[in-house]
């Protein structure tokens, strides 16, 4: 949970002021010991990256699985020249589920 900056501040003033210790400002303010102490560290939030993929063209992959939608995804990774782990973080992004390998779920 996201709490606001003001009451991050207003939080570590009262501990400041008080001369608090961590663990009875977060029993105070209903939060944990931990985020206390990261707020004391660092009061903004950290931004998360939300950056499209560079190397791998989403269009491309979106043919590839279109043209051969019984490829394994290793060789889709060979095909356009990245990693596996790349390819289904890719897959996972369009929604596309991998494929299973029918031979071992027979069998198991």
């Amino acid at each position: 949970m996201t709490y606001s900056i003001d009451f991050r501040r207003k939080a570590l003033l009262i501990k400041q002021r008080e001369h608090l210790s961590f663990e009875t400002t977060a029993k105070r303010f209903g939060v944990s010991q931990s985020r206390v102490f990261r707020w004391s560290k660092q009061l903004e939030a950290q931004h998360t990256r939300n950056k499209p993929a560079t190397k791998l063209d989403m269009e491309a992959l979106k043919r590839e699985v279109e043209s051969s939608p019984e490829a394994y995804q290793s060789e889709r990774a060979e095909r356009l020249g990245v990693s596996r782990r790349g390819i289904g973080y890719a897959l996972k992004r369009l929604g596309i589920s991998r494929k299973n390998n029918v031979l071992t779920s027979a069998s198991g």
